[in-house]
């Protein structure tokens, strides 16, 4: 398999494009130096391309897409456009594939309806790590499963927390792993991994067999 290159933020930082924001109303139950703990998890964080993982499928392509016309409401939809070609060239490291041109143009027509009111669909999270804390991977695998352990409430903010942080540190997303980071057993990790969750810890470990 050939190897994807580095994704290249230079266009985005040099547009000064918005693609992280922490939440804005929602407050965390705990705050640490390291960042902040929402025990009842939070939709507001935006946290585009920090994580390894790229652009897999047209949905998750329109999700990214809309993320930043929701984040950046100064553009207009030319400047999106520009943007996603951007995203979708695939020596920029974004994205695994290339979009036919009718897909993307239909892309771009359907955010241009978007409403502003709306925050696009998210997925909840209950630890966010400040920018910049200086703990690696494993470090911060290591507190997502003592705060975790603490609350003894395993569902699926916490499972897909510890996903993301294993395919950073560039392993393969396993049950057991899951297990050993949440510090649960097995059992727990299939009683309340759901088929979206499943379904993203396959294009996830399908992500890095790409990549490495």
């Amino acid at each position: 398999m050939s190897q994807l290159p580095d994704r290249n933020l230079s266009y985005l930082n040099n547009r000064r494009i918005v693609y992280r924001r922490d939440p804005i109303t929602d407050k965390p139950s705990e705050s640490f130096w390291w960042g902040d703990y929402y025990e009842s998890g939070t939709y507001e964080c935006y946290d585009l391309f920090r994580s390894k993982a790229r652009i897999t499928s047209y949905k998750s392509l329109k999700w990214h897409l809309l993320v930043l016309w929701y984040l950046n409401q100064n553009l207009v939809i030319d400047d999106l456009e520009e943007i996603a070609r951007v995203l979708i060239d695939k020596s920029n490291g974004f994205i695994t594939f290339t979009p036919s041109e009718e897909v993307f143009s239909n892309i771009i027509q359907d955010i241009n309806t978007y409403d502003f009111e709306l925050a696009p669909k998210n997925r909840s999270r209950k630890i966010i790590f400040k920018e910049g804390c200086g703990l690696s991977i494993t470090e911060k695998l290591s507190i997502v499963g003592k705060i975790i352990g603490r609350s003894k409430r395993i569902g699926e903010d916490e499972i897909y927390d510890a996903m993301l942080y294993l395919h950073d540190n560039g392993e393969k997303i396993t049950i057991a792993k899951l297990a050993k980071s949440l510090k649960c057993s097995s059992r727990t990790i299939h009683r309340n991994i759901s088929d979206e969750l499943k379904n993203e810890k396959q294009l996830l470990n399908y992500e890095k067999v790409q990549h490495y």
